[in-house]
């Protein structure tokens, strides 16, 4: 894979330590960071300089989990995005350009539970120290195809307060950026939780971002369309657990994204990513930094 750096292929070995691995991968590219213990979970702070923020916009939280299921090598779930993120990230570092842009590579997102997982910890933190107004972006499976896709997770949900109506202007924006990103090739479509899910539990919106292949976007469409109760059961991960039958299930689970069912098994290796995914993801980062709402 010429379009990965040679360190990438580190990342995925087995025995990888991937929080030490992270920390040596990001001093070498010289961006400076910061350790942040939250529960049990390590994530990592980019430190941009203090000449990229402005006070008159809100500032963008950027979440890319750098976790993955145990003996799996998690390549496009999610090294992928942390690769893309860091390749962006020393682009721009010393760049004199204002872009009100968090970074934070996310510890304990594949935990399953959404109290148990570390962005659950991040999201109860900025409540205490009262950051409720950031735009909050999670990215996920980003390593492979042409399709961006803003995730429709958290749009159904009911609840007091202003949460509804902030999520619809976040999740628009996501979708103005997808269409600036990639004007042919987008859509929005349910995507099972990942760390949106404890920032959403903590009353924050958040808006996920993935890619996928086309032809895959598209069958997983028609689904969909056909079916208007397999959007909940996607939200609720409980795609192929429904029947006893496991033929029935095996199925359901046919109906998903095969870039999605590959997830957590050892076929989430290296050989399945793609160039044009990480050129997409560049562009699509250019464009959040370029974005800016006033406060």
């Amino acid at each position: 894979m010429s379009f990965l750096p040679l360190v990438f292929a580190g990342f995925l070995e087995p025995n990888c330590n991937r929080f030490e691995y992270l920390k040596s991968w990001i001093t070498k590219l010289e961006i400076p960071f910061t350790v942040l213990p939250i529960e049990s979970k390590n994530h990592i702070f980019i430190n941009f300089p203090k000449t990229c923020y402005s006070p008159l916009f809100k500032t963008k939280t950027l979440l890319v989990h750098y976790d993955r299921v145990q003996n799996t090598p998690g390549a496009n779930d999610n090294s992928a995005a942390v690769c893309e993120v860091l390749l962006w990230a020393k682009k721009i570092y010393n760049q004199p350009k204002i872009h009100n842009l968090r970074i934070i590579f996310t510890d304990g997102e594949e935990l399953g539970f959404t109290k148990e997982q570390g962005a659950y910890g991040i999201a109860t933190l900025y409540k205490k120290l009262g950051i409720t107004q950031d735009e909050v972006f999670v990215l996920d499976g980003c390593g492979r195809g042409d399709v961006l896709v803003v995730s429709t997770a958290g749009k159904s949900i009911k609840t007091k307060g202003n949460f509804h109506a902030t999520f619809e202007a976040l999740y628009n924006k996501a979708i103005s950026l997808a269409a600036k990103t990639s004007p042919n090739k987008w859509i929005t479509i349910p995507v099972p939780y990942g760390d949106n899910a404890g920032f959403i539990a903590c009353g924050i919106p958040a808006v996920a971002i993935t890619v996928l292949p086309s032809d895959e976007a598209t069958t997983y469409m028609r689904y969909l369309q056909k079916e208007k109760t397999f959007s909940r059961t996607v939200l609720d991960r409980k795609v192929g657990t429904k029947s006893q039958d496991k033929a029935l299930n095996l199925m359901e689970k046919e109906k998903l994204p095969w870039t999605w069912r590959c997830m957590h098994t050892q076929y989430d290796n290296i050989s399945i990513l793609t160039q044009e995914a990480f050129i997409l993801m560049d562009r699509f980062l250019d464009n959040l930094a370029d974005s800016k709402t006033m406060r």
